[in-house]
Parts: structure tokens; C-alpha cells; sequence
């Protein structure tokens, strides 16, 4: 926002102009579009050979083996949650926004930010010191510090650094679950089955980052912005916990799954 407001004032001032922030973020995307057209990503442009792909009859598949493979189950729920939380916490971040002195509605961007950053750090972390730990039990510790982000955001809701030290957190522990799970994701499913299975994940993920959409904007009308971090607090923890529980029960895979 800092930048857009300094283009803004400079075209202002140069060229009289009064669209200095579009005009950023317009060329940011057409420089982008050419050094992509300046790639040579050697890719082979001629048409496919043989049969044409069978979507339907490929997400059968990719349910059967998640189906029988619980670890891969358990990861992709958890990564579901995941990042429906960070969906929701896209539009409560408006609203959050309103709330804190000294920050503007318009301005939620430095939440969101600040989140990314932290994510960034918990995967920094997780490179160094993350080898020997169990993938189950940093998706539940990754859960739990989550969980306590989301009640510290409900009740630091009138407190700029708090809450933006809360949102890194949530970042940062956000990591500590998405990282492990989909590694255990790749690592559980043998390379003949991955276009399936990771197929079926982006289409509950896509399914993931829209619905929140739709809900937390309402369910924070109904009963509140602090009710509904508890709630999203409460669906982190449940996912790691059961998650944690139901792979320590004895995940083998099913011959069935592999006829």
C-alpha cells in the first residue's frame, strides 16, 4: 500500500494523471506476462498421443485410494482445514481491521502480510530442525499453535502489534501443518497414482478457499468476530488432534486399493 500511494502521488505530480495505483499494478502484471513469453521452458507443444484423459473415471480412482490409504486421508482433510481457515481469515481480516486503532478498513492487507511472513519463518524453521520430528506430530503441534493464534486474534481484537504478532504466529505454526502433510501426501502415494490424488486434493482445496468465502462474512454477522475465531480455533485443534489419533492407529494400505 506504501508503494501504491507513492506511484499514485508521483504520476499525480508528473503527469497529472489520477490513476497512478492501476497503472502499477497493470504494468506489474503486463512485465510479467512478457518475461514469461521471453521463457524457454522447452516444452513440447505438439498434440498428446493416445488416449484422452478419463476426468471422471480419474477422480473414482483418486477416492478409492485415498479411501484405503489413511495417512493420505488424514493429510488432505487436514490440509482442507488448513487452508479454509486462511480462507476465512481472508474476510474476517476486514472486519478485524475495523476494529484496531491506528489501522484503516481498507489497509487488512498488513494482516494477510504479516501471516505470509510468518509462514515464510515456519518454513525456514521446519528446513532446519524439522527432519526429525514425526509428520503426524508436527501437524499436531502446527494445530495447536494455530488454535491458540485464533483465540489470541478473539481476544486481542482492539490491539495493533498483538494481533499482528498473533497472525504471524498463525502463519508460522500454518506451515508446521501444510508442509508436513503434503509431504506425507507425495511420499504415501506411489508415482503412477500422484496426477489422481493430487487432482482430488486441488479440487478439495479450490472447494476449501471458496465456501469460507461465503460463510465467515455471515457467520461473523450473526454471532460475532470473536465467536467465530473460537470456532475456527476449535476446528483446527479437532483436525490435529483426531488426525494425530487416527494415523497412530495403524495406517497399512489395502491391497484392495491397488486392484
Amino acid at each position: 500500500e506504501p508503494l501504491l500511494a507513492f506511484s499514485d502521488t508521483i504520476v499525480s505530480q508528473w503527469f497529472g494523471w489520477g490513476f497512478g495505483k492501476e497503472l502499477v499494478v497493470g504494468g506489474s502484471y503486463a512485465i510479467a506476462g512478457l518475461l514469461l513469453m521471453l521463457l524457454k521452458t522447452g516444452e513440447n507443444t505438439a498434440a498428446p498421443e493416445g488416449e484422452p484423459p478419463h476426468v471422471f473415471e480419474d477422480i473414482r480412482d483418486g477416492l478409492r485410494y485415498v479411501k484405503y490409504h489413511r495417512r493420505v486421508r488424514n493429510a488432505m482433510v487436514q490440509l482442507v482445514i488448513l487452508f479454509s481457515i486462511f480462507a476465512a481469515l481472508a474476510v474476517l481480516a476486514v472486519r478485524l481491521a475495523e476494529t484496531l486503532p491506528g489501522m484503516k478498513t481498507s489497509q487488512f492487507g498488513f494482516l494477510l502480510a504479516t501471516g505470509g511472513v510468518g509462514m515464510a519463518c515456519g518454513a525456514a524453521i521446519l528446513g532446519h530442525w524439522g527432519q526429525h520430528i514425526s509428520h503426524n506430530r508436527l501437524s499436531l503441534y502446527g494445530s495447536m499453535g494455530m488454535a491458540g493464534s485464533l483465540v489470541g486474534l478473539s481476544v486481542f481484537t482492539h490491539n495493533l502489534w498483538m494481533t499482528l504478532l498473533m497472525t504471524t504466529l498463525l502463519g508460522g505454526f500454518g506451515a508446521m501443518v501444510g508442509i508436513p502433510m503434503q509431504t506425507t501426501i507425495q511420499a504415501e502415494t506411489p508415482e503412477e497414482m500422484r496426477g489422481k490424488v493430487f487432482g482430488l486434493q486441488n479440487n478439495g482445496i479450490n472447494i476449501a478457499l471458496s465456501l469460507p468465502l461465503a460463510l465467515a462474512g455471515f457467520a461473523e454477522t450473526v454471532v460475532g468476530l470473536r465467536a467465530v475465531f473460537f470456532g475456527l480455533a476449535a476446528i483446527a485443534i479437532a483436525g490435529g488432534v483426531l488426525n494425530c489419533y487416527s494415523s497412530g492407529t495403524g495406517a497399512a494400505m489395502s491391497t484392495k486399493a491397488d486392484k
